[in-house]
């Protein structure tokens, strides 16, 4: 029988690249002369640390060095941003992998309001959709792609 994977997995070696590509630009921008930037990566997170007024130009540089290495900037959940010493922020954006139950349910849900003869079911942090029909398998791709769950997603394993 047909079937495919909606999965949310991030591609670690571009988020890396990524943050590198980051670092490099910050050196040699103007506006960061001789102001304390840093940016990390912690397995499943990116430590931005900068003064103040300075830290959304910092997320604005990640997010378009992820989107250039062909990751969506949806894989950031960035947490409450921290006070630092002498005017500066800190702030930590967790890296998404995965779908969560609630995010699980509520694609699972989104397919079955398609009122198809489809069969989504969750498996950990996957949903394997299943049908007798590689159109409707299409039709469901198309559907989950069109609306904005927040999260981005791959479609992966199509069996036919």
């Amino acid at each position: 029988m047909p079937s495919f994977d909606i999965v949310s997995e991030v591609n670690k070696q571009e988020v890396d690249n990524a943050v590198n590509q980051a670092k490099k630009e910050v050196t040699t921008r103007f506006d960061f002369k001789n102001l304390p930037v840093e940016i990390t990566l912690d397995k499943l997170e990116i430590k931005l640390m900068t003064t103040s007024e300075k830290i959304d130009a910092l997320k604005e540089i990640v997010e378009s060095k992820l989107i250039k290495r062909g990751v969506s900037a949806q894989v950031l959940d960035y947490q409450k941003p921290e006070e630092g010493s002498m005017g500066t922020k800190r702030i930590v954006a967790k890296l998404i992998n995965g779908i969560s139950k609630e995010k699980a349910k509520e694609i699972n849900q989104a397919i079955k309001d398609l009122k198809l003869k489809v069969q989504p079911a969750i498996h950990d942090d996957r949903i394997r959709v299943t049908s007798k029909s590689i159109d409707e398998l299409q039709t469901v791709i198309q559907s989950i792609k069109a609306k904005n769950l927040g999260i981005p997603l791959q479609f992966t394993n199509m069996r036919s």
